[in-house]
């Protein structure tokens, strides 16, 4: 019977059962190992659009500030509605419970 090899923790379990990898998989050590793992692969991944935003900003495909330029063709620019802000405005000065009749 072929060893488990634990990615995370990166050893292999002696015995191949269902019971030592779940023994395993709920111990302490190998949930820090995942729990590192992934945070590293998150800092690895902002860290890489961090760069490339930077290229793209240093190459002029991004403006200074991201309203500088004339608004999207077509208008698709969207104008704030006055009547969901009245509602919103509304609703907070109601109580709770007429809100929710």
């Amino acid at each position: 019977m072929p060893k488990f090899y634990c990615d995370y923790c990166d050893t292999y379990l002696t015995h191949d059962s269902p019971s030592v990898r779940k023994t395993h998989c709920s111990g302490r050590k190998h949930k820090e190992n995942v729990k590192d793992y992934y945070q590293k692969w998150m800092e690895e991944q902002a860290q890489s659009l961090i760069d490339k935003t930077t290229a793209a900003f240093q190459q002029g495909k991004i403006p200074a500030t991201p309203f500088s330029g004339a608004p999207p063709p077509g208008g698709a620019m969207l104008p704030l509605q006055t009547s969901v802000a009245h509602h919103v405005l509304e609703c907070c000065q109601r109580p709770l419970w007429a809100v929710l009749q």
